[in-house]
């Protein structure tokens, strides 16, 4: 395994070449197929998973069983950390929406590493507590905003995620099926197909050959912030 790939992680970023050698050595590789289930709510775990190449989504179920979805991860992001730092069952699915292959780290191995390089715990802090005010904002969004907001607040969550930026404008390739935006926003697709068509008509966003970009990404947050 390419040392690079390693470092090209924010987690390990701080690792030397001796120390990310040795984390390599620790290492699982895993492939999954598109729609293939990584692990499942309630699930017991002891393994973080690091997304080498792919996508997935992380969601609940509702009581209702209706899908609702808190993040879309993607190459160099990671999941699996919260059961991995306590021992405790996970706190939600995991679902591939692409082929991916993971690198799977066990719970002591991880435990052995950041003992040894506390730089890995604060980078995962930080991480965390990005992900908490991602999970305030779309909480915020859920209860307060209309199905603009809602949308929007999705495609903004998706742009952190995934997006790239080039001279002001957001480009999201390989944007989610309306029905998971739906889940995403909390709405029904329909009124994702409408207020994405309404975004368009006032030159919010576009698309082109698969992607979808937010024009004057800035304006657009301040706007449905």
């Amino acid at each position: 395994m390419p040392l690079s790939i390693l470092r090209d992680i924010p987690l390990f970023a701080e690792l030397n070449d001796e120390e990310l050698t040795k984390l390599a050595g620790c290492l699982q590789t895993k492939e999954y197929k598109k729609d293939s289930t990584v692990v499942s709510e309630t699930d017991e775990g002891s393994t973080l998973f690091i997304i080498n190449k792919g996508q997935v989504k992380i969601s609940r179920t509702s009581e209702s069983k209706k899908e609702v979805i808190l993040a879309i991860l993607g190459e160099g992001d990671f999941f699996g950390e919260m059961s991995l730092l306590d021992g405790l069952t996970r706190s939600a699915n995991v679902i591939t929406i692409k082929d991916s292959e993971l690198f799977l780290l066990r719970r002591e191995d991880f435990l052995v590493l950041t003992e040894k390089n506390p730089q890995i715990a604060v980078g995962l802090l930080k991480e965390l507590a990005f992900r908490l005010r991602k999970s305030d904002a779309q909480i915020k969004s859920l209860s307060l905003f209309d199905a603009a907001g809602r949308v929007a607040t999705a495609l903004i969550q998706i742009a952190e995620d995934t997006g790239t930026i080039k001279d002001g404008v957001v480009r999201i390739q390989n944007l989610p099926s309306q029905q998971d935006l739906a889940n995403i926003a909390g709405t029904s697709r329909e009124t994702i197909s409408r207020v994405l068509n309404a975004f368009i008509a006032d030159k919010l966003i576009k698309k082109s050959k698969g992607s979808l970009f937010i024009n004057n990404y800035e304006k657009f947050k301040r706007r449905f912030s």
